[in-house]
């Protein structure tokens, strides 16, 4: 069945495939969006995850910082964010009644905290450094919704060679080394090139490099915020927005192919149906793009690795593998937060930032390096935030009464080469088991016993792994930025002829860009990928 031509066809219904259509139809586009799913929203939203518990958690994204606010003022996005007035609490593995607490509302607690865990040397060099990714932040951040600076430009931005040398020359773990003497220290530092990212902090091909930038420039700040109302809230919004704009908004509509000419083919309501699009905005992975497209693309892990089986379970090589995510998250709803071992330390002080949990820079490479070589780490690096603490709207009012919190864990170093088809639930098992155990090296009480139950009877308890995600986002791999970052800006050499390439959304194909976190820029809730491909076409 065709249907007419639109100016701009979409794929994916996720945050960014809303933001493409809002712009689009404000700027008078016919814009038709396709989505695969009930809702829209992909992995920008709240759901109840548990059963007869009226909770709606952040069921995959969680936290929102590369957001800009100019995206939220031209859209009218009514969105709330809360901060959270602690950055991170991180209990000494080698004395876990102590611990690092970084409280952004009082500095002298902050100096006593480095001074617990001996580090009192580096609370100066904490602050001078994180002076300098404000000024990273400041230079480069208002570019992501603007045409790509090229590699010399964006330095000239920056106006400090010494900065540039550190964060996009050399590896971050040796700058980490330079700059803090304390191992507990440089590893709250070194997690934020970690998330979603396998990769070592010494490697050459500055992975972790580019996904530090990212979490340390949003708006200027850094700042990671919650949102109220859960992550459903966001892309509530969004959704709003582009339907009062006049975008056509499909769901339960399964794209199963698309031309180079924009033809895009997709079935619902039980007949396969074809629409043609002046463009097409590709809110998937690439890797998934080239699918549609019926282009070859390589499988990046082999159909026979167990979890623990070695280098031999190691990705493809090139860039166009099949991306690789290395994390599972689990979900928990607790009756109350657990008690630390750490007894000068509130657990609502504790959880109310990013509670890091076995992630010293020595812990993070050592677990790299046995997930990259031997197999399952003794101990699965862990990141913990609170969402309740700070926004306990997601939770029924019985439930607040109660006392009831949130907790959602990111493990790293868990790559999506030990999962198959055939090995996901007990890998999935084992994954969960690592992460509370992880949990119960620093907690003064076994986490288990503060899960609440479902309308059965089950823990609420929730865990994904990559190949969970692949399953229910279409994340190829598992991963989570739909591809290997890049950087904010081009090379001096690099094609910059076309508004596409210009703007970071360019495929080999024309009429086809890229509008999701696979776009330059792309990755996280941040909207800049939809905002730039909509660019690329009003300026086309």
């Amino acid at each position: 069945m065709s249907e007419p031509t639109h100016d701009v066809v979409i794929i994916g219904g996720g945050h960014n495939g809303l933001t493409a259509a809002t712009y689009l139809a404000l700027a008078g586009k016919s814009v038709l969006l396709l989505e695969q799913g009930e809702h829209v929203g992909g992995a920008a939203i709240s759901a109840p995850a548990f059963p007869g518990v009226d909770a709606r958690l952040s069921r995959y994204s969680y936290l929102v910082s590369l957001l800009p606010q100019r995206i939220i003022d031209e859209l009218g996005l009514e969105i709330g964010l809360a901060r959270r007035r602690y950055s991170s609490y991180t209990p000494d593995p080698a004395d876990t009644r102590t611990g690092l607490l970084v409280d952004r509302g009082d500095e002298p607690a902050t100096r006593a905290s480095f001074d617990r865990v001996g580090a009192a040397v580096d609370f100066s060099a904490w602050n001078a450094f994180y002076r300098d990714t404000e000024s990273v932040a400041r230079a480069l951040f208002p570019t992501v919704c603007e045409p790509l600076p090229t590699r010399s430009e964006a330095r000239t931005l920056l106006g400090d060679d010494m900065l540039w040398e550190q964060f996009f020359e050399r590896p971050l773990g040796g700058a980490l080394r330079d700059r803090f003497q304390n191992d507990l220290v440089r590893g709250v530092v070194a997690t934020d090139g970690l998330i979603g990212t396998f990769t070592s902090l010494d490697s050459a091909e500055l992975d972790a490099n580019r996904c530090f930038l990212y979490h340390v420039i949003g708006n200027g700040t850094g700042d990671w915020d919650v949102p109220v109302g859960g992550m459903g809230a966001v892309s509530g919004e969004l959704e709003k927005a582009a339907r009062q704009a006049g975008a056509r908004i499909v769901t339960e509509a399964e794209v199963t192919g698309v031309t180079p000419e924009g033809e895009v083919s997709y079935r619902h309501g039980g007949a396969l149906r074809v629409v043609q699009g002046r463009h097409v905005l590709a809110n998937v992975a690439p890797w998934v793009l080239r699918g549609l497209l019926g282009e070859a693309a390589p499988a990046s892990v082999r159909p026979d690795v167990e979890p623990g089986a070695g280098p031999s379970a190691g990705p493809s090589a090139g860039p166009d593998a099949k991306p690789e995510g290395a994390q599972v998250k689990v979900n928990l709803l607790l009756r109350r937060l657990p008690l630390l071992r750490d007894e000068d330390v509130s657990p609502e002080a504790a959880f109310g930032g990013t509670f890091h949990i076995n992630e010293t820079l020595t812990q993070l490479e050592s677990a790299y390096d046995q997930a990259d070589h031997d197999g399952f780490p003794e101990l699965l690096p862990c990141e913990i935030y609170c969402h309740s603490l700070s926004d306990p709207s997601i939770l029924s009012p019985e439930l607040v009464a109660a006392g009831a919190q949130t907790l959602t864990v990111f493990a790293l170093h868990a790559p999506h080469r030990w999962l198959t088809e055939e090995n996901n639930d007990v890998s999935r098992d084992r994954l969960q088991a690592a992460v509370l155990a992880s949990l119960n090296s620093v907690l003064a009480e076994p986490i288990e016993d503060l899960l609440l139950s479902d309308a059965a009877g089950r823990p609420c308890i929730e865990t994904k792994t990559t190949l969970d995600l692949e399953h229910a986002l279409n994340l190829p791999g598992g991963n989570i930025f739909h591809g290997p970052l890049e950087w904010p800006f081009l090379e001096d050499d690099a094609p910059r002829s076309t508004a596409a390439e210009r703007w970071g959304v360019a495929t080999e194909h024309p009429r086809i860009l890229i509008c999701g976190a696979g776009a330059r820029r792309g990755g996280g809730v941040s909207g800049i990928g939809g905002h730039n491909a909509a660019m690329a076409v009003l300026e086309g």
